[in-house]
């Protein structure tokens, strides 16, 4: 499990970190060139993760799916380009950390008492942990995005930044993504009743002790910083708030200046609207919209 929660917590999101920090500084031309195609398949991980999740028998594995479709929506915002999606993107990564981590944690914690994840295994045991019970509901309500926790700040600000995106004006990659949403609350919600709920028939499941002062020690502050994100997102978006406006208009002028080398004519259809060039002109200048 401790392996498990530093790769969600940390590892899983050194890609999507790359992206922003190295990526589009050093290669914004090619950035905007490819991001049709990168939001194409980050809704393509989205959606492919939440239905192979919907059939895992394994806890573990289901939540490790679960990744699969949030970082989905991570690789969306950050290819939207626009401050809204950005932002949304760096807050969804410390979400994503948050939520699959404690998930990952309460996975093992159920693991060291009865050594098995299937789900088939459990049913009921919410009458002998309660305090379980309350931590597990929680961060499944975080991982499926719900109002007032950390996981709705996030996938809001990157579907609405997503929606109204320049670069791939594509409203349907906000769209399909948004039914990531809808999934995860089938899977997540289905597995959670299945273990948590039902009748206690199992022997094994009758031996089970609730978390211990350790276990709980754990789960406490992700659990505060769950309800703190999600109720006061602005305390953390205002650190990179600044920064991200401040890479979107660097990465647009470098940009502007390769492109002012090509002919209008010669320029992706995309590059033309995000630019507010008049298609209709046959002027080399470009203009780089202020909004």
């Amino acid at each position: 499990a401790a392996g498990s929660v530093v790769h969600a917590a940390i590892m899983l999101k050194m890609g999507t970190y790359g992206l922003i920090r190295v990526c589009l500084p050093l290669f914004p031309n090619a950035f905007m060139e490819f991001a049709p195609y990168m939001a194409t398949l980050a809704v393509i991980g989205i959606i492919y993760g939440a239905l192979v999740a919907m059939v895992q028998k394994d806890v573990k594995k289901l939540v490790a799916y679960s990744s699969v479709s949030h970082l989905g929506f991570v690789v969306l915002g950050i290819f939207a380009l626009n401050t809204v999606a950005v932002q949304g993107a760096i807050i969804q990564m410390v979400n994503h950390g948050l939520s699959t981590g404690a998930l990952f944690l309460i996975v093992g914690m159920i693991y060291d008492r009865r050594h098995t994840r299937m789900i088939k295994d459990f049913g009921g045991i919410a009458k002998k942990m309660p305090i379980f019970t309350v931590m597990f509901m929680i961060a499944t309500l975080a991982s499926i995005g719900l109002p007032g926790l950390n996981g709705f700040v996030g996938e809001f600000l990157i579907l609405n930044g997503s929606f109204f995106s320049e670069l791939y004006d594509n409203k349907v990659f906000a769209i399909l993504a948004a039914s990531g949403v809808i999934l995860a609350a089938v899977y997540m919600l289905w597995m959670f009743q299945r273990v948590m709920f039902g009748p206690l028939e199992n022997e094994e499941n009758k031996k089970l002790v609730d978390l211990n002062a350790r276990e709980i020690g754990l789960l406490v502050p992700l659990v505060i910083f769950m309800f703190w994100i999600g109720i006061h997102p602005v305390n953390f978006t205002k650190y990179s708030e600044n920064q991200v406006t401040e890479l979107i208009i660097t990465s647009k002028e470098k940009s502007l200046a390769v492109l002012e080398t090509s002919k209008t004519e010669d320029l992706p259809e995309w590059a033309n609207s995000f630019y507010g060039v008049d298609e209709e002109t046959e002027s080399e200048s470009l203009m780089v919209s202020t909004k």
